[in-house]
């Protein structure tokens, strides 16, 4: 029997071996001995730039000869099927563009132009890195994607909620985003940055320097996408009426202004509740809190382009404000969800070179190369035939003679398919009919893989970014690159990481070091030149005075105070911010006096505080002897504490919420009067007129209500981090 065991056991390994010796053949091995070459094995010299006209001060267009970017991008672009190789995980919304400032002096296109206007849009948020099933609130870039319907034809700006981007050259785009995917030898970590090959690759591309800084920063993990900016990234071009060409770069700003998550609560989120913004998202709209945008345009003279100590086609940098100021001249709006997602939000297919009359190209690299692939990235997923489905249809007329191919929906009728034809059938227009005319630029330079000399400068931006954060934002900062370095298990790339950021700031990059074990930099290889701008810091972007689309949690437990908790839930809803009440359990709860019934939208364990804005606890003796018992219910007010939310409680509630915050520097209401301390709004005694039945937000205005929506409106309490109190609280 054994004899038999062992002869089995040799076939297989011997089945085993042939197969290894089968896969053998397929298997390459990358070392430093081996060289980059194409599909059909010609070496390269650079894998770094597309072939261009270029001169020493000046960047011309990319050759659609070259094959090797060619080949690149079209391989990129056909890795998945039919997931999105990139932005996998999004979602969408209708909406309505309007200009309510006519940029006529730059540009003759009507969608920027026209202020009697109403432009259909649809917007389609989403991640960068993560698959479809990966979760919202990931640290990562955030795609900001619109495509407005205009009567001259469909115009997308493919942006994200970040001004700038980690290559110069598209020719890059498969090398970043391989190194930021999960690894290929064990497909981990899902939606990450933090992980050698990502870190590695920042290294080793310097240009890539300002964008992680922006990675890094609260901007990466927003509290939701309606609180965030979009971006066009990339340096367009306006034409007017007379002929005269601009560069624009293209911005929208929310209307609740720039706001972000905290990572301990964004990485709670992201496994208690994975679709948090796509939710938040789709709640605001169904609520009637439409979520809008202001659309700004900077705009440089063509005959400024080269005034800067930067090239404006540089997709790593950003065109700083107090240099060239954002006109704001119209509005977004998003107003209705879609019907379905996969035909609607999955379908929708955007495309950087979709652009209309009056708007057209930079030289900008990285644009040439988007206008490429994008278009060739739908082919991949949809078919040739994808501007035909109905969310990407056009709303004006199309004809043309392109024909056939797979899904065509298109029935045309005649006996011609050809230009000319012996009917003049269908002929192209003129540009007096709105006919699209490219812009006679003079092109001058040489034929070479090569960029232009301000496109080699890398560091003065990150800089001019890190300078220009709130101190609060610095903190974050530096701990979002010791997190992820901590994330490195090669030592080679955390250690070389902190000598990188010794280019950017020698204080920054020696805490760094001391948090991931990397020698500290003892001076910095360059001086920090200690520029500002403005409109880096989101605190720049603080937004009205409001609670609209805001969640408010309301706890209680029988024998809730029914006065205090009916106040506040009307006052929450007039306010258009939405109330939710948690209770013990998701079942019927009794006020003090049996005066009032309510059942919880959630209990304590389904929910949790990470899910709200801000927390509000009513009194009542018996409901607090529950909630002074609950583990959990603490557990709500410690963790909203120390994410910096504001906290509300009045009458035996205050008592509570000060046992369990527990901290002397945090003071609570001891009579009739309001207090408000680091957030926490308390009020002890409640009177009849305690609770007003309109609310002006105002800090230190004597209502309750006023106070309390003044510190939601803070959006979180800075001071409680800066003073440290966050960190004295369990959570």
């Amino acid at each position: 029997m054994s004899n038999l065991v062992s002869k089995a056991q040799k076939a297989v390994m011997g089945a085993q071996g042939d197969k290894s010796n089968d896969l053998a053949k397929e298997t390459k091995q990358v070392t430093k001995d081996a060289r980059l070459t194409t599909d059909y094995g010609v070496k390269q010299t650079t894998a770094d730039d597309w072939l261009r006209v270029v001169s020493e001060d000046k960047i011309g267009p990319a050759l659609l000869e070259d094959p090797f970017a060619r080949e690149r991008i079209m391989r990129f672009d056909h890795e998945r099927i039919p997931e999105r190789v990139v932005h996998a995980r999004g979602t969408g919304a209708f909406g309505t563009f309007r200009v309510f400032e006519s940029a006529e002096d730059v540009t003759f296109a009507p969608v920027l132009t026209d202020t009697s206007r109403e432009t259909p849009v649809f917007v389609r948020f989403s991640t960068v890195l993560g698959s479809r099933g990966s979760a919202d609130t990931v640290r990562d870039v955030r795609g900001f994607a619109v495509k407005f319907y205009t009567q001259e034809g469909n115009w997308d700006i493919v942006g994200n909620n970040i001004p700038v981007f980690f290559i110069q050259d598209a020719i890059k785009f498969p090398d970043v985003i391989h190194a930021a995917k999960p690894e290929p030898q064990n497909e981990v970590p899902q939606a990450q940055t933090a992980h050698n090959n990502f870190w590695d690759f920042q290294f080793n591309h310097t240009e890539a320097t300002h964008m992680f800084m922006w990675g890094m920063s609260d901007r990466a993990i927003p509290r939701s996408y309606r609180m965030m900016q979009g971006f066009g990234v990339n340096t367009f071009t306006l034409l007017n009426a007379k002929g005269e060409r601009h560069f624009v770069k293209f911005t929208w700003t929310p209307e609740l202004g720039v706001h972000s998550l905290v990572w301990d609560e964004a990485l709670k989120l992201a496994g208690q509740d994975p679709d948090f913004h796509r939710k938040d998202l789709g709640e605001a709209i169904e609520n009637g809190a439409y979520p809008k945008w202001k659309f700004g345009i900077q705009v440089i003279p063509e005959a400024d382009e080269h005034k800067f100590d930067f090239d404006i086609l540089d997709a790593t940098k950003i065109w700083p404000e107090d240099l060239i100021p954002i006109r704001y001249i119209g509005e977004l709006e998003l107003n209705r969800n879609v019907d379905e997602f996969f035909t609607q939000t999955e379908q929708i297919a955007f495309c950087t070179s979709h652009v209309v009359p009056g708007i057209g190209f930079s030289n900008d690299p990285l644009l040439q190369g988007r206008n490429f692939s994008y278009f060739d990235t739908q082919l991949s997923r949809l078919g040739v035939n994808f501007q035909e489905l109905p969310i990407n249809r056009p709303v004006c007329p199309v004809m043309n003679f392109n024909r056939d191919g797979a899904m065509r929906h298109t029935i045309s009728r005649g006996t011609v398919n050809y230009w000319p034809n012996r009917f003049d059938a269908n002929p192209p227009a003129t540009a007096q009919e709105g006919g699209y005319i490219e812009y006679a630029e003079k092109v001058a330079g040489i034929k070479a893989r090569a960029r232009s000399a301000k496109f080699k400068e890398h560091f003065a931006q990150a800089q001019l970014f890190w300078n220009s954060m709130s101190k609060v934002e610095k903190n974050h900062i530096l701990n979002a690159l010791a997190f992820e370095l901590d994330h490195c298990e090669d030592p080679v790339v955390y250690e070389r990481m902190v000598q990188r950021l010794a280019d950017i700031d020698l204080g920054l990059a020696q805490s760094v070091a001391e948090m991931v074990g990397g020698e500290a930099p003892k001076e910095a290889p360059r001086p920090n030149h200690g520029r500002k701008t403005i409109n880096l810091t989101q605190t720049d972007f603080p937004g009205p005075l409001t609670i609209k689309s805001r969640r408010i949690a309301i706890l209680i437990a029988d024998g809730f105070d029914p006065v205090a908790y009916q106040s506040a839930y009307a006052a929450i809803s007039a306010g258009m911010a939405i109330p939710m009440v948690i209770g013990p359990r998701r079942a019927k709860v009794v006020s003090a006096g049996n005066v009032k019934t309510v059942t919880p939208h959630h209990h304590f364990e389904g929910f949790r505080s990470t899910m709200v804005d801000a927390v509000f606890i009513p009194g009542g003796v018996d409901s607090i002897r529950a909630l002074s018992m609950n583990g959990r219910a603490q557990h709500w007010v410690r963790e909203a504490f120390g994410h910096l939310k504001a906290i509300g409680a009045t009458g035996e509630a205050v008592d509570f919420v000060n046992k369990t915050i527990a901290l002397p520097a945090v003071t609570v209401s001891d009579a009739g009067e309001v207090h408000e301390s680091y957030g926490v709004v308390t009020l002890k005694h409640v009177q009849p007129d305690s609770f007003s039945d309109a609310v002006e937000i105002a800090k230190g205005a004597k209502g309750f209500m006023e106070n309390f929506f003044h510190a939601i409106a803070q959006h979180r309490n800075w001071d409680r981090e800066l003073d440290g109190l966050h960190t004295q609280v369990a959570y």
